[in-house]
């Protein structure tokens, strides 16, 4: 993540936009459905599309053809749900293909599905089941983000293990290669995005709790 332009098969990679789509829809009409009733939470949803764009713009290099980074989408999953990150998470790669260079239009719909559905959704259920049985808010956080991040890198290694298996081990031993590269740099970025993650939650806790009480992510007290 991101894959660079053109690396994906033709084939693959139409697979993987025609596999986006029915995300992305979902998600236009839950963000409609969200403006519509809560207004006031525009700059809260930019502000989530802005996190996921610089974190995600933090590149190292890591497997060919792609890079290791945070993702920051789980920040937007948590507030707004999953589905929410599948437009945010089109826009910003949309952005960082034509103006930073970072992925591509062809592999656009391999990307997004690694990091605007696998990654939220896991986020937005780890979160969910973690506060389910009351673990603290804080490291639900923290174990539901890092764990999104690591889920989009075990999809794109799936993506690439799909479009290029080894000659010996075939696509599983594929697969392995391509999570055992990823592991060295995305196990630190992951537990590092957690980590800012909370602090922002935290921050927006405090000075935004009208807006996290309509969106349910707290109580009307204003606990978490």
């Amino acid at each position: 993540m991101h894959i660079m332009e053109g690396f994906l098969p033709p084939l693959h990679a139409a697979a993987w936009s025609a596999a986006s789509l029915p995300f992305l829809l979902a998600g236009a009409r839950r963000i409609k459905q969200t403006l519509k009733e809560h207004p006031e939470t525009k700059l809260l949803l930019g502000a989530s599309a802005a996190f996921a764009f610089v974190l995600s713009a933090l590149k190292l290099p890591s497997v060919t053809g792609s890079s290791s980074h945070p993702t920051g989408t789980g920040l937007g999953a948590l507030l707004f749900g999953p589905s929410v990150m599948a437009v945010l998470g089109a826009v910003v790669l949309l952005f960082q293909a034509l103006l930073l260079a970072h992925g591509g239009l062809s592999t656009m719909g391999a990307n997004l599905f690694a990091m605007g559905i696998a990654g939220p959704y896991v986020a937005y259920g780890v979160h969910r089941t973690l506060v389910g049985v009351r673990v603290k808010q804080g490291v639900a956080i923290l174990l539901a983000t890092a764990l999104g991040c690591l889920a989009t890198y075990m999809v794109t290694a799936l993506q690439l293990g799909l479009a290029f298996p080894d000659p010996v081990g075939g696509v599983t031993g594929s697969i392995l290669k391509f999570l055992s590269i990823f592991a060295v740099t995305q196990i630190p970025l992951a537990i590092t995005e957690g980590l800012l993650t909370v602090m922002v939650m935290n921050f927006l806790m405090q000075y935004s709790r009208d807006e996290l009480a309509d969106l349910k992510v707290i109580s009307e007290g204003g606990a978490a």
